[in-house]
């Protein structure tokens, strides 16, 4: 990503990219949020699934393949405005800290300029993953308890008002803010190793560096994840401190590997999925470029 381009350019690329990211990688999503929320079982009971694959076939077998694609129109609908405002958050931190627009940033401003972000779409993704999660978790065997996202909204707000839809924010706010900062240094860092020359970075060259930016992402992310998942899906009151009694049962009752629940198909999707993103933005930011010189 050049150092001088518009946050308008950002804005708009970032919105294509993250369209791309949910095609790619909403049936991992959908797989890793069942892992992460499975009810513990039972003494001498096996567990509702026995891992990534268990899931899928599972899955696939009750629900179809649409099931896969479950809650997929709440990310589809916001991810559009994330990540159009999660890319100028980044336009934006980077500009705040350069001196003259050519000015080449340190790997801890870009991190800076990333976790800057995170900060800005928290607004859109609390409730975004507030929603997507509790549609994920309806399984076919049971009677869905909300028929779609606009369902889920009005629920939500008649059982306990805005504050319902939003929350899980600060939860967002652990996993968003130092995950984003990783995600855009890592793939500006492997933009300088790929392209020394200051060029621009070829086909195979974006779908390598986002693919690896989203693995980065998401080594950070997962543990303040699967505590935002729990959280965010459980029954009103179930914990009274937020995130902090989501922590202390989860580490009581299972343990800490117990925080990287949904690993696998987290890191499964990561690549592809941000693959994809950062292509969609590069090919749109291209377009922009071609088209509006100026913008």
């Amino acid at each position: 990503m050049s150092e001088n381009v518009s946050p308008i350019k950002y804005f708009l690329s970032g919105g294509f990219g993250g369209v791309c990211l949910v095609i790619a990688g909403h049936p991992l999503d959908t797989i890793k949020v069942r892992l992460q929320t499975m009810p513990k079982p039972l003494p001498n009971a096996l567990p509702l699934y026995s891992g990534m694959w268990d899931c899928t076939k599972k899955t696939i077998a009750k629900e179809g393949f649409r099931g896969l694609y479950k809650g997929m129109g709440a990310p589809l609908t916001g991810v559009a405005p994330i990540f159009a405002i999660s890319f100028l958050g980044f336009g934006v931190g980077k500009k705040i800290q350069q001196k003259n627009p050519d000015e080449k940033l340190t790997l801890p401003q870009l991190f800076y300029a990333g976790a800057f972000s995170g900060v800005c779409t928290t607004c859109i993704m609390a409730p975004g993953e507030r929603i997507k999660c509790l549609l994920q978790i309806q399984h076919a065997d049971a009677l869905p308890k909300y028929n779609g996202p606009v369902d889920c909204i009005k629920q939500l707000y008649r059982e306990g008002g805005v504050r319902s839809i939003f929350k899980g924010t600060y939860a967002t706010l652990l996993r968003d803010v130092p995950a984003s900062g990783v995600y855009f240094m890592m793939y500006e860092l492997l933009q300088r190793w790929l392209t020394p020359d200051g060029g621009k970075l070829g086909v195979v060259s974006t779908i390598f560096a986002g693919g690896m930016a989203g693995i980065a992402n998401w080594i950070v992310a997962i543990p303040p994840d699967v505590l935002k998942s729990r959280l965010q899906t459980a029954p009103e009151g179930t914990y009274k401190n937020g995130i902090r009694s989501v922590f202390t049962q989860l580490m009581k009752e299972e343990g800490p590997r117990a925080l990287y629940k949904g690993c696998a198909p987290v890191m499964l999707r990561a690549f592809p999925a941000n693959a994809a993103c950062f292509a969609g933005f590069e090919v749109a930011m291209n377009f922009l470029n071609l088209a509006a010189p100026n913008l």
